[in-house]
């Protein structure tokens, strides 16, 4: 048997790929494929992908895993990252403007840690082990996640309203007679989640076990919306949404053009309230932020975002890695500024501090 050019590998393995995660790939599929990519002579990744779409044939329903799965391969491959065309299909491109691009400014020194220069580029993740806190989450989040009075209303022995209507049917059924009157107590419902995630450099060892708490949360909560945040603003809640865990981070890896960058907490936060789509996710919401706060803008840029979203919010929750220490104190000037407004500072420096954290904050009136 004729060797495998080595430039063929990698379009061989992509359906290996495929089989494991569930795709029927037939060995002529394979070979249309490899002969359907020589054809094109491609020139971007647009024309592989327009290839694998018509050869390997996925069913439509699964179009995004699909995808997914596509860019997770080849990103990780042989292509750094994938060549935009016009008629490139972008099934994970972020909606209505979700990735907001912040442009640097001079640095100055309120947060000296924080990388200064925007740094654009994909992230692969490692495996960690946090898979039992998860676990643990999963299991008590849909009781003790945060929870508003809904303004429906139930059936309830201790209801102080009486229902008339729910009354006159009951003496209907028995020839006039009401033995008790029934009673209504309002519904509660979920609150909505925002999970605010920083993706600059100095949260770089903080990225991977953030964005697998996200993927849990928007899998367990009623209502969750997740950006991240560095130099630009990106929305991956639709990328998070899938159920399997690795495809949906490399679909967010794939929306995400800022890992490791600049720290620009306050524009991408003033990007984030600019939109009147997005702030509508933080009316009444608890907002909580993923951050070490060490910011490279001005000072005042954040303090007035964060003002201005805990006027939207229910609850404005600030989660640092550094606050693993009881004796923490903010060192950053827009963060000391902005501490009064928080309904608390807590601990992100590990899953199970998250954790934590979310369900504690179920406990709030």
């Amino acid at each position: 048997m004729a060797e495998l050019p080595a430039a063929a590998a990698p379009f061989v393995a992509f359906s290996s790929v495929l089989r494991r995660n569930g795709f029927a790939v037939a060995p002529e599929q394979t070979q249309s494929f490899l002969a359907g990519v020589g054809l094109l002579g491609p020139r971007s990744l647009g024309d592989v992908h327009a290839a694998a779409r018509a050869l390997l044939a996925p069913p439509p329903e699964r179009f995004e895993a699909f995808d997914a799965l596509f860019r997770a391969h080849f990103l990780g491959q042989t292509l750094a990252a994938p060549a935009r065309t016009e008629d490139d299909e972008r099934a994970f491109e972020p909606e209505d403007g979700a990735a907001e691009a912040i442009e640097a400014e001079e640095e100055n020194q309120s947060g000296a840690e924080a990388a200064g220069a925007e740094a654009l580029a994909g992230r692969a993740f490692q495996t960690l082990p946090e898979a039992e806190a998860l676990r643990r989450f999963r299991r008590a989040a849909p009781d003790a996640l945060p929870r508003r009075r809904s303004r429906r209303a139930r059936l309830h022995h201790s209801g102080r309203r009486l229902s008339m209507r729910r009354a006159l049917k009951e003496a209907v059924r028995r020839d006039g007679e009401v033995f008790t009157l029934p009673r209504m107590a309002p519904r509660t419902a979920q609150r909505r989640i925002l999970l605010l995630i920083d993706v600059s450099g100095s949260m770089k060892s903080e990225t991977d076990r953030s964005l697998r708490f996200a993927h849990t949360l928007v899998g367990v909560a009623d209502r969750a919306e997740v950006f991240t945040v560095g130099t630009r603003l990106t929305r991956i809640t639709r990328a998070l949404r899938h159920r399997n865990r690795e495809v949906a981070l490399a679909a967010a890896s794939a929306a995400v053009s800022d890992w490791d960058g600049g720290t620009r907490l306050g524009d991408a936060l003033a990007a984030f309230l600019a939109v009147p789509r997005y702030a509508g996710f933080a009316r009444s919401a608890l907002v909580v932020i993923l951050s070490d706060g060490l910011e490279r803008g001005e000072p005042d840029a954040l303090i007035g975002a964060a003002w201005r979203l805990s006027r939207l919010a229910h609850a404005l929750v600030w989660l640092s890695p550094l606050a693993q220490d009881p004796q923490y104190r903010p060192e950053t000037e827009a963060l000391r500024a902005i501490a009064p407004i928080l309904t608390r500072l807590g601990d992100s420096s590990s899953t199970a501090a998250v954790t934590r954290e979310i369900l504690n904050l179920g406990r709030m009136p």
